[in-house]
């Protein structure tokens, strides 16, 4: 009588696993979707660089994931996501304030946050009486001082004929980017009409629930000094990091006619491997 117990041929046999069905193979997809969907939405969102502003930190053809829930108003559905203020030297997304340029997004360094006095002087910024330490700043060369951005806001006369000059060169043109330009000239013209109620001594104070922000390239930057605060509830989010960058000329965001647009798609078909900038790739914002 053998000592090893019988085999039982029907228990070693594997159990057939039902095929997932039609509506399950859908509903499964959908719930990736949503998911996928929520993260995009809510979570994080792409975004490409397009001027020169934020020289060297970000440059043009730059494209970032933005973090959308940090710097957002705290929900109370969602206790367990961090939510911060804005910080001095944050570097942030935000819709572009007033009706000139509807529907633009554009990323700056946060500069002052509420209560701050900030002035410039020779293109150092000055906060609460502190020179600022900004190694990531290009800051203006004796070359091309100008009182009116590097003094801010002690020459406000000189900001209002830079605007001026400004719209009297564009006179006549009328392509979009000449329309948008003059928009803005127009913006400055006005920001200098509000800005002494906001100045302390040589000082600009940024009011309650409002930002104050500049690009690092300070000599090549439309921000604060030009147009006004940034409403906290205009920042979208903050970059996390680079995750592609290609090389793009600063013009092609002017480009908008269907021509220039599939060429350039086919320019960065064919230029994909040697235009990437691959040192850049997966490089954390700060």
């Amino acid at each position: 009588m053998s000592g090893h117990p019988k085999l039982n041929k029907s228990a070693a046999k594997p159990v057939a696993e039902p095929n997932e069905t039609p509506l399950e193979a859908i509903a499964s997809l959908g719930t990736v979707i949503i998911i996928w969907i929520f993260v995009i939405g809510f979570v994080f969102q792409n975004f490409a660089i397009p001027s020169g502003s934020m020289e060297n930190t970000l440059l043009v053809g730059d494209h970032l994931v933005v973090d959308h829930t940090t710097l957002a108003p705290q929900t109370k559905w969602a206790p367990f996501v961090h939510y911060r203020s804005v910080q001095r030297g944050d570097v942030v997304v935000f819709w572009k304030p007033h009706s000139e340029s509807p529907d633009l997004i554009l990323v700056k360094r946060a500069i002052g946050v509420p209560g701050d006095k900030v002035h410039l002087r020779k293109g150092v910024v000055y906060v609460n009486g502190v020179a600022q330490s900004e190694p990531y700043a290009i800051q203006p060369g004796d070359d091309n001082y100008a009182s009116f951005r590097d003094d801010f806001p002690s020459d406000l006369a000189g900001l209002s004929r830079q605007a001026s000059n400004n719209l009297k060169a564009l006179e006549g043109c009328e392509e979009q980017a000449c329309i948008n330009e003059r928009a803005w000239a127009n913006r400055t013209i006005s920001w200098v009409d509000e800005l002494p109620a906001f100045i302390q001594g040589d000082d600009l104070v940024v009011p309650p629930g409002n930002v104050f922000v500049m690009g690092d390239n300070r000599a090549n930057s439309l921000d604060s000094r030009f147009w006004g605060f940034v409403p906290q509830e205009n920042i979208i989010g903050r970059p996390l990091f680079i995750y592609w960058s290609f090389k793009t000329p600063e013009d092609q965001e002017n480009k908008t006619g269907m021509g220039d647009r599939i060429g350039f798609i086919f320019h960065t078909v064919t230029h994909f491997f040697d235009g990437t900038r691959w040192n850049r790739t997966l490089h954390v914002v700060r």
